[in-house]
């Protein structure tokens, strides 16, 4: 027969088990990760992809990442990831992207991003190859990898290493969730929200980490200069 005491002490044995198997067994906590870029870039790095490998073809593109203030008639002491390229290809990415760690090993998580950006492209602008407004459209991704752009051999180009999709079309690891207009019918410089309308799913790799990513996918044949002044991401 149990004394009392034994049995205080199974009774407990089992309720720290009952605990830690529910615990290892419950869904992970939701993360939101923020970033304002109010003094620096945040640890997120910029690059483009769909251009092709010639001598000087970064200067004749006017390639152009850097953390920057925003532009006027926004308040310049706000910093912001400022990117800017010539769409000479008729399909230049531009990409920003960040890693995120600590997450668990072989997960599938489900991930929201919302991204504010300054834009000064009036609604039904028309421009060469496409608008310049509505012809840019902005993807969103989370990946399991670093996405880099790579050389593909075969036509010397250098393209992304994630299927992003190409312009208005979502791929499978990046999502249109809207375009460069901003809104209005004037040409000045306005904060425009875009938020995923789906969650994202994306398995962490086997060091519990992702990368998020978004960028701008163009048709318009000129230039375009974004600057994104905070990122949200919820990882659920």
């Amino acid at each position: 027969m149990l004394s009392s005491h034994n049995l205080f002490f199974l009774i407990t044995i089992c309720l720290l088990s009952a605990c830690k198997k529910s615990s290892d067994n419950a869904p992970p906590t939701p993360n939101q990760y923020e970033y304002a870029f109010s003094s620096g870039t945040e640890g997120w790095t910029g690059d483009f992809a769909d251009y092709p490998n010639d001598p000087g073809v970064e200067q004749f593109y006017e390639l152009e990442f850097s953390h920057a203030g925003l532009p006027n008639p926004l308040n310049a002491a706000d910093g912001a990831l400022k990117q800017s390229g010539v769409n000479r290809s008729d399909d230049l990415f531009m990409f920003i992207t960040k890693k995120i760690t600590g997450l668990r090993p072989g997960n599938t998580y489900t991930v929201k991003i919302t991204v504010d950006f300054a834009t000064n492209v009036a609604n039904n602008m028309v421009g060469v190859g496409g608008s310049p407004g509505e012809g840019v459209f902005i993807k969103a991704g989370a990946v399991a990898m670093q996405p880099m752009k790579t050389l593909n051999t075969n036509e010397n180009w250098f393209r992304m290493n994630i299927d992003k999709g190409n312009q208005s079309n979502s791929g499978g690891d990046m999502k249109v969730i809207g375009n460069f207009a901003n809104g209005t019918n004037q040409n000045t410089y306005i904060i425009k929200q875009l938020t995923t309308t789906a969650p994202l799913t994306v398995k962490a790799s086997p060091q519990g980490e992702i990368w998020l990513v978004i960028g701008t996918d163009s048709g318009f044949e000129g230039r375009t200069t974004i600057y994104y002044s905070s990122v949200k991401a919820m990882i659920n």
